[in-house]
């Protein structure tokens, strides 16, 4: 390898480059159809619900330690990390893939185009985590210790006041869109941005929309909760979710760029 190509290896990815990388993802993922979409949604469901899984595994085989909570909290990037490595439709990565093309062509059409995505993979999403709780409540796809963990897990999570579910939304959107930023420059070290992105997520009992939604609705089948208690509280962080995401991070790094591009 000569000097010059040791150098350009070693230097980082310029703001410019990094927008460009992500807007041309988002841009081919505005060109899916919507069945392609879907399947990946519903499988980006299923696989964040290990998020929930993982935290009440951990806690069902630890004992009630002081320091417990901050190794419990390592479960909850388990879901993440299969989704994001896998590429998997989650609906908080698109608050800010697909909306990079919006902001540099703000016509109806890609709008018509970025709203119809996001309906489609957050019920998709939201399809995907019901069915798991489903399976762990209904068909006795968890044994009862795993289930009781599994409800203590989101019984932390879920009861709350739906204004600090909606204000801790906004952080986790924005360490969302901060993992999607980033990984374009993570040379090989994807594993351990979205570790321990999420990881801050969960010790910082910030609330994400669809791993969040396993849990309200193993609660709403446990009739621990209403329906319009799990809804309050997808509607409240899915909204936090999208201002973190869109209306924080995804302006400003539009609007570092919007002269190079």
């Amino acid at each position: 390898m000569s000097q010059r190509e040791r150098v350009n290896d070693k230097l980082r990815l310029h703001s410019a480059t990094i927008y460009e990388i992500i807007s041309r993802e988002g841009s081919a993922e505005l060109s899916r159809k919507l069945t392609a979409l879907s399947w990946s949604a519903l499988a980006a469901g299923f696989c964040i619900s290990f998020s929930m899984l993982t935290e009440a595994y951990i806690r069902m085989h630890m004992p009630d330690v002081p320091y417990r909570s901050l190794i419990e909290n390592m479960g909850y990037t388990f879901g993440f990390i299969i989704v994001i490595m896998a590429r998997l439709q989650l609906f908080t990565e698109n608050t800010i893939t697909v909306m990079l093309p919006v902001f540099e062509n703000p016509a109806w059409r890609n709008i018509s185009k970025t709203l119809r995505l996001w309906a489609v993979v957050f019920i998709f999403n939201l399809v995907g985590t019901f069915i798991v709780a489903l399976l762990i409540t209904k068909f006795n796809f968890a044994t009862t210790q795993q289930l009781d963990a599994v409800i203590e897990v989101s019984h932390h999570a879920i009861h709350r006041e739906l204004w600090n579910v909606f204000f801790q939304g906004i952080p986790a959107g924005f360490l969302i869109a901060a993992v999607v930023w980033m990984l374009p420059s993570a040379e090989n070290s994807e594993f351990f941005v979205i570790f321990l992105m999420t990881y801050l997520i969960a010790i910082g009992d910030f609330t994400h929309v669809v791993a969040g939604s396993a849990e309200a609705f193993v609660l709403l089948l446990t009739n621990d909760i209403s329906l319009a208690g799990a809804f309050g509280y997808i509607g409240a962080a899915g909204l936090g979710n999208i201002i973190g995401g869109t209306g924080l991070f995804a302006l400003l790094a539009y609007a570092q760029v919007k002269d190079e591009i």
